[in-house]
């Protein structure tokens, strides 16, 4: 299987944060989490990352609702292949524990891991503290659910380096660098060249800018041989003035992906780049 042209594209749905007056295309549900999970991929994307919303709209991790989201998907669209994605802080007023409680629960492939703290201007801290990344990395470590690094800031990098050296993370490392949230690094091509430049030998990368800056990034990306997110957690509008959908997102992507020559992966392909067990050997792997 020739993966050297293929571009793996992450569709992120929701987030935790945006509320749907904004856009009124954000699912929140459970149904519409799960609906749009299966319309991105129809569209072409590789990997879906979950969050979830609560009764109120507000970000939760409540492990019912990943658990009820993804049995929807399964269920009503057996076909969908797509990789899962999960976060591991969907909500700010989580403990460490509530944050990894569907891990085991559902077991996604891919989970996220947000590689240190910082001041989310002007919201407030997002805290990753040494003992949960330490005990993050030991549960994914355990369950066999591959880590996808959140760089925010080049000092994570070095966060991660830490917990490789203690074995508490295991190569191959996928490493996802986001751009453009106040308190981290700037979503610009100099931020990307420089964390790009930090990456250890065989270890794979996306990213994506915030806001306005999303297109600039996903170019930027490209041109620098990584892998590519998109979706109204990172981004609502299409162009000034036009609000988006995660599927009008998607639809772009891959436009953009393939007139710049390259091809979009598919899920399985996407699971061969990862290095995460393909299709078949999950469904073995999942608890009866």
């Amino acid at each position: 299987m020739e993966l050297s042209n293929k571009v793996v594209l992450t569709a992120a749905l929701t987030g935790a944060v945006t509320p749907k007056a904004i856009n009124n295309a954000i699912p929140m549900t459970p149904e519409e989490i799960s609906e749009d999970a299966y319309k991105v991929w129809q569209a072409g994307a590789s990997i879906v990352h979950f969050h979830m919303r609560d009764d109120e709209g507000l970000g939760t991790m409540d492990k019912e609702r990943f658990k009820k989201t993804l049995d929807l998907l399964k269920a009503n669209h057996p076909d969908c292949d797509v990789v899962i994605n999960c976060t591991t802080a969907g909500d700010s007023r989580a403990g460490d524990d509530e944050r990894m409680a569907h891990l085991p629960y559902v077991m996604p492939e891919f989970a996220s891991y947000d590689a240190g703290s910082l001041n989310w201007t002007p919201d407030g801290v997002f805290v990753n503290s040494p003992a949960f990344l330490e005990k993050l990395g030991l549960t994914m470590k355990e369950l066999g659910i591959k880590p996808e690094f959140e760089i925010f800031d080049a000092g994570m990098m070095g966060n991660v380096a830490y917990y490789a050296s203690k074995g508490v993370l295991v190569a191959p490392y996928h490493y996802q660098f986001v751009l453009g949230v106040l308190g981290g690094m700037p979503a610009t091509v100099e931020s990307l060249v420089y964390l790009r430049n930090l990456l250890p030998a065989d270890a794979t990368w996306s990213a994506f800018g915030i806001g306005r800056d999303h297109q600039k990034i996903i170019y930027a990306t490209l041109a620098l041989g990584g892998h590519i997110r998109v979706g109204l957690e990172d981004n609502v509008y299409y162009a000034r003035g036009v609000k988006a959908t995660n599927v009008s997102l998607v639809e772009r992507a891959v436009r953009i992906i393939k007139e710049f020559g390259k091809e979009v992966a598919t899920p399985e392909e996407a699971r061969a780049i990862l290095s995460l067990p393909s299709k078949s050997r999950l469904v073995e792997l999942q608890p009866a």
